[in-house]
């Protein structure tokens, strides 16, 4: 893997408020607690980290890793559940797809079950709390560097 690897680390609604809002379920990290986690683990590797509450401007922001991530990390939040839309812009993609989520959708409300992420994404890292962004970014190192 080169020095010039770029990971886009995207957020979804309300992941702004990551300490204050259910931390119980949530943890008490904040998302730039979460984001100096993601840039160490990343190492010599460049993180793109972003957040919005905005569904189209995931889908905007998924469309640009199209041609400048090698790999990309989706905390789609309650649009994962939700989002066609992130779904077909998953699709595009050429690249690892890594769909994170703090808590564990399986093991909470029914309607949080299905995730249209999920069929679009390399694989599923969920109920590590902010410790999974960790697991996520060793995961898209790996990744890369298989695909050499």
């Amino acid at each position: 893997m080169s020095d010039t690897s770029v990971i886009h680390v995207l957020n979804g609604p309300n992941l702004n408020l990551l300490g204050v809002r259910e931390p119980e379920i949530y943890g008490r990290d904040t998302l730039a607690d979460i984001e100096q986690r993601c840039v160490t683990a990343a190492g010599e590797a460049q993180i793109v980290f972003r957040q919005t509450n905005h569904e189209g401007v995931l889908v905007d922001w998924i469309q640009e890793a199209r041609e400048k991530a090698q790999a990309l990390i989706l905390n789609p939040a309650a649009y994962g559940h939700t989002s066609v839309a992130l779904h077909d812009a998953l699709k595009t993609l050429t690249i690892p797809v890594i769909e994170l989520h703090l808590s564990n959708p399986a093991a909470r409300e029914a309607f949080r079950h299905h995730s249209y992420v999920s069929s679009a994404a390399t694989g599923v890292i969920a109920g590590f709390g902010a410790a999974g962004y960790e697991l996520a970014v060793q995961a898209a190192l790996t990744l890369i560097r298989e695909r050499g």
